[in-house]
């Protein structure tokens, strides 16, 4: 006889760092974003990360963790700034929890 398997799901709200009970998950998903950006334009262009740090002004260990999503010590300011030396322009979107939207862009 075949074992049923039991699965449970949990309704999440696109923030696993939320939906874990993380401290300033909304923090730690943005810089995710950001770092993820980094990397993907970092792979794009074929950049070692030693080259890459010295476009962007970190080091070779900085892009290696960035790359490896370890973002807990970077500042977001940092990150963006990393971008804007990549060439990259980001915009920010912020609209309200609920059926209403406001929307700000702005490329940083």
């Amino acid at each position: 006889m075949k074992k049923k398997s039991v699965s449970h799901t949990t309704a999440a709200d696109g923030n696993v760092f939320a939906d874990l009970g993380l401290e300033g998950a909304g923090d730690l998903l943005a810089k995710t974003d950001l770092a993820l950006a980094i990397t993907r334009e970092v792979r794009r262009r074929g950049l070692t990360q030693s080259a890459a740090g010295e476009l962007t002004g970190l080091t070779q260990a900085d892009i290696s963790r960035i790359s490896h999503g370890k973002v807990e010590t970077f500042g977001q300011e940092r990150l963006l700034g990393a971008l804007r030396h990549l060439g990259m322009d980001v915009e920010i979107v912020v609209h309200q929890h609920g059926s209403g939207k406001v929307m700000v862009r702005e490329l940083v």
